[in-house]
């Protein structure tokens, strides 16, 4: 299967929030014709209207033979939403999700255990196409149905795939989760400039341009971020007395990430338990 095929048998998104607008604009960009769209959301956008306008099936009956069928409703809403889907559940659908916590079992035990299901975990900055999503599929999902995700998650930035389901739960700890506390690393880093004489604006300028120049190295260079870590620390300097803080073994940035990317990934093994 191929885009060609997605674009004439149809792809429905049941969901469109943050995550399913910025996926639907990264295949729009890709070229995939807004007629071949069909998409599930009791809350429509005005961007959702104007495509409908275009062409875009809105809240309309699915097609009965949809290539893909993408999931991405909050888990919360999944017991109500999910069964709307278990007519395409005829082997040739592949479904995708993008919700974290719910398991293979809980998606088999609504559309059946020979559906092919790819669990994806995105994160946000997938709205601005620099996202990262891991994958997996299940035992039914093909080869050929694995890159057919892959490609469609690759419009909103890079991809990795697992080597099993157990791993998604670290995803989510991780990747998952982890812009958020990016977000609050650049609001206590504004704080802390704010703490030491500046204004809010040019804290906070500082702050955002500063997390974003180095991920942005981090990313580009071929070395670690250890060695980066490294190159800007002069012995005895500035930021080696930092580092000497937020490196402390016991109260440092390590065991605080540690224990922040556990609770995510607990939570989401929680989810998972409670799904099955």
């Amino acid at each position: 299967m191929n885009m060609s095929e997605v674009a004439a048998r149809g792809l429905v998104l049941l969901g469109c929030g943050r995550m399913g607008s910025a996926l639907l604009e990264g295949w729009l960009k890709q070229g995939l014709p807004p007629s071949s769209v069909h998409v599930i959301d009791p809350n429509p956008s005005a961007r959702l209207r104007a495509l409908a306008e275009e062409g875009l099936h809105l809240n309309a009956d699915l097609p009965e033979d949809a290539a893909i069928a993408l999931i991405a409703v909050k888990p919360q809403m999944m017991t109500d939403a999910l069964p709307g889907l278990r007519r395409l559940a005829d082997g040739r659908t592949l479904f995708v999700t993008v919700a974290a916590g719910i398991s293979f079992a809980g998606y088999e035990a609504v559309l059946g255990e020979n559906a092919p299901i790819v669990r994806a975990m995105p994160n946000t900055p997938a709205a601005v196409g620099r996202g990262i999503t891991a994958i997996i599929g299940n035992g039914p999902s093909t080869p050929a149905q694995l890159d057919l995700a892959d490609a469609l998650l690759q419009a909103v930035g890079q991809t990795v795939l697992l080597d099993s389901e157990s791993q998604m739960d670290a995803v989510v700890g991780l990747s998952g989760s982890g812009p958020a506390y990016v977000f609050n690393m650049i609001e206590a880093l504004a704080a802390a400039g704010e703490a030491q004489g500046l204004t809010p604006e040019m804290s906070l300028h500082l702050a955002k341009a500063t997390v974003a120049g180095a991920g942005a190295l981090a990313e580009a260079s071929p070395e670690g971020p250890g060695t980066l870590r490294e190159n800007v620390t002069s012995p005895n300097g500035t930021t080696y007395e930092a580092l000497k803080v937020l490196m402390d073994p016991q109260t440092g940035l390590g065991p605080l990430m540690r224990k922040a990317v556990a609770a995510s990934a607990d939570r989401s093994r929680e989810l998972g338990r409670t799904d099955e």
